[in-house]
């Protein structure tokens, strides 16, 4: 009856009624659970298609520094998105036992294989899930392990050096840089996780279209991660993902097939570790790949590390193991041929140390992880290129937990998408001084050892707390065996020194345009 009534009302008067609802869902947003006390962009409290479009720009990392300057330490980034810029906060919402969960933003970044999701330890969302894989492979990646893996870098390194003197210093060609680092970073990956580079620096090409496919697949994650629902209509469709599993599309993500294909590879040997486990005592000198180390994590853990999470393992470190540490090799060479005072100070302490034997002087120039320790400008210059262009872009989203909490003297409700942003965090005054916007590695050498404390515990760049980037260790290796090798080895000059390089913020900030030439060094008397 009542229907009857209502109905012919609502078909009257629809265009009222929907504009009501519209009006009472944004209204809805505003003011949802109290933030709109927060300040922000003015559209931000009513949709999240505002941050999804400004993210869509590739441009958000400028974007909320502007409006951390503009309003403060808490700025609204959607109805139910709070950005944090006090470094205060990490401990807060990254730290230890604080309940927090990711959001919604990370499984966006599940790769598929057969139609299922490959949760990592990067975009579960399950913290005890997560703690379980964590207990299983952390070894692999603790600093005490590094001895392993840097034959495996060093081997890379040396064919990336010679490549480099074959195709651009005997040549005089331009190379673009930022590509040829992360064919470097690639080829790295795949000597550490399989014990066998993968081509890019050899043969000079994206093999198998690897860098073109995450490049797409990154720069859809990062906005529709602003609206993961997006997702479920598009690449995580449910329909798309039965089809998959029922063997009618048989479509598998690049990354995930390239992974199945170099483990299967070594199926005998893999096998034969997860029954009996490592050999001991016997020599490697190449080192213990990371597939060896999930092997053994699976014979240590069969309740937990399955064949799954052994191919999950590996695809992880194509995903996240070669961008970021590309971004940051790009980043080290950019400030440093920018800043001609400080590429002629860090060369005056290689050559210092070579001269007083920190270094050993080896033919082919490259220096070891022990002997990149001792040269503090060179970490002085690594640091502040972290500091100035941190690879992730976009804030790193946890839930507040149900019952809410205190976040810097505010009550945060529960189920409240909070987070830091690095390059809000590492533009921070009173941490790293008032030229925050300049490159100025003295800053980390100037440091009393309170300040410098304070400086390290605000760095953001691998994240923090239980969920700190699992690969840290590994991507540091990389740069500081690098950086100085490459410098020893050439002369590097901008081919257009007056242009600055384009960044693309694709939730990674990825750099393009930086073009180069090299010449052979010449080490003076």
């Amino acid at each position: 009856m009542l229907l009857n009534e209502v109905l012919p009302v609502l078909v009257q008067y629809w265009p009222l009624v929907l504009a009501s609802v519209v009006i009472g869902f944004l209204a809805n947003n505003k003011f949802w659970n109290g933030l709109n006390k927060y300040p922000g962009h003015w559209l931000a409290g009513y949709t999240n298609w505002w941050r999804f479009y400004d993210v869509w720009g590739r441009r958000h990392e400028w974007t909320i520094i502007r409006l951390h300057r503009e309003h403060g330490d808490i700025v609204r980034l959607g109805p139910n998105v709070l950005s944090f810029g006090d470094p205060k906060a990490i401990k807060i919402i990254y730290g230890l036992n604080k309940g927090m969960t990711k959001s919604d933003f990370y499984p966006v970044q599940n790769a598929v294989s057969k139609g299922r999701r490959l949760q990592s330890l990067f975009s579960t969302t399950d913290e005890d899930y997560h703690a379980k894989y964590r207990r299983c492979v952390n070894n692999a990646f603790a600093m005490s392990s590094l001895v392993n893996y840097e034959p495996l870098v060093s081997s890379t390194l040396d064919v990336f050096l010679d490549q480099t003197q074959k195709l651009y210093a005997s040549t005089g060609q331009t190379c673009s840089f930022s590509r040829w680092l992360q064919f470097f970073a690639f080829d790295v990956i795949g000597d550490l996780t399989w014990s066998k580079r993968l081509g890019f620096v050899e043969e000079n090409r994206d093999v198998d279209g690897m860098i073109e496919f995450l490049n797409k697949f990154l720069s859809y994650a990062g906005p529709i991660g602003q609206m993961p629902i997006l997702d479920l209509f598009l690449e995580k469709n449910p329909i798309k993902l039965l089809a998959q599993r029922l063997g009618l599309n048989k479509t598998v993500f690049p990354v995930t097939l390239f992974a199945q294909t170099r483990s299967n590879e070594r199926a005998g040997e893999i096998q034969k570790i997860k029954a009996y486990g490592l050999p001991e005592n016997q020599a490697n000198p190449r080192g213990v790949d990371l597939l060896s180390k999930f092997a053994q994590a699976a014979h240590d853990h069969p309740e937990f590390m399955t064949d799954t999470q052994v191919l999950t393992s590996c695809v992880s470190m194509v995903f996240a193991g070669s961008e970021t540490t590309a971004i940051s090799l790009s980043s080290v060479f950019y400030f440093l041929l920018k800043h001609p005072h400080v590429y002629a100070k860090l060369m005056k302490e290689l050559d210092d140390a070579e001269a007083d034997g920190t270094i050993e002087s080896r033919p082919n120039k490259t220096i070891s992880w022990a002997e990149s320790q001792k040269l503090p400008y060179l970490d002085a210059v690594i640091q502040e290129s972290f500091r100035l262009h941190p690879a992730a872009g976009l804030i790193l989203e946890r839930i507040v937990p149900p019952q809410g909490m205190d976040i810097l003297g505010n009550f945060i409700p529960g189920g409240t998408i909070v987070g830091c942003n690095a390059w809000v965090l590492h533009r921070r005054p009173e941490i790293f001084g008032g030229d925050v916007d300049s490159f100025r590695p003295e800053r980390w050498l100037e440091a009393s050892p309170e300040k410098l404390k304070e400086m390290k515990s605000t760095m953001f760049q691998f994240g923090a707390g239980a969920r700190t980037c699992i690969g840290k260790n590994v991507s540091l290796l990389e740069v500081y065996k690098l950086v100085p090798s490459f410098l020893r080895r050439f002369e590097i000059e901008l081919e257009h020194p007056e242009a600055e390089w384009k960044t693309h913020n694709a939730w990674f900030v990825r750099q393009s345009e930086f073009n180069t030439k090299f010449r052979p060094r010449k080490v003076p008397n």
